[in-house]
């Protein structure tokens, strides 16, 4: 899979992209994944991107010129163009599924108000939300999807049974998880857990796995 971020601060997905299992998708070649600087692509000298809205309006709107030189720059037959944005779609197990199985994915993930309309009913596929609250930019929400699609991919988790048994995945919250020591300050692992009773332990897992769901 190809992964082409949009953005005005490619600065801010250095990090997290060097990371864990996306750095480890990357190194293996499973996937890649890179920023792209909407700004390179407006106008010198002062290379804007944004500007006031048509009927007045609180906020700056990015404009449509630099933005859809960057997604030409980016786009192959195969692209899904994805806006993050708060009226979109909002984000399931069952959409990273789906995104999973793309070939190129273009993320936009900006700051300002928004983004031009005419760049939303021409360039783009699907607008995304992560979730009924307010960022400062789509950057971490485009951070979000990107974690959440890539570990879907074949041979980034090393163990099958762990994207298998995902919360959410059979619509039940994950069971709970005890590890070693047996006693920590009084409070003792279920006995059913070291009982070695496989059939049992299965049984107690889906029942907690409901309650907390």
């Amino acid at each position: 899979m190809n992964i082409d971020i949009l953005t005005l601060f490619p600065e801010f997905f250095k990090s997290p992209l060097e990371q864990s299992l996306l750095k480890r998708a990357q190194t293996n070649g499973i996937c890649s994944i890179q920023a792209h600087d909407i700004r390179k692509n407006a106008p010198p000298p002062h290379f804007q991107v944004d500007d006031t809205s048509f009927g007045g309006g609180a906020g700056m709107v990015l404009k449509p010129e630099p933005l859809k030189k960057t997604i030409d720059e980016c786009r192959k037959e195969s692209s899904k163009v994805i806006y993050l944005s708060p009226q979109g779609t909002p984000l399931t197990q069952e959409k990273c599924v789906q995104l999973s199985k793309e070939e190129h994915l273009i993320f936009i993930g900006v700051h300002y108000e928004g983004i031009d309309e005419r760049i939303i009913e021409s360039e783009v596929d699907e607008e995304i939300s992560i979730g009924d609250y307010i960022l400062t930019n789509g950057c971490p929400a485009a951070l979000v999807l990107i974690d959440s699609v890539v570990r879907l991919l074949p041979g980034v988790v090393s163990k099958q049974a762990s994207i298998e048994n995902d919360s959410f995945t059979h619509a039940l919250f994950d069971y709970p998880h005890y590890t070693q020591p047996q006693d920590f300050d009084g409070q003792k692992v279920p006995d059913v857990l070291l009982s070695g009773n496989h059939a049992q332990i299965e049984k107690f897992r889906k029942e907690k796995a409901l309650e907390k769901t």
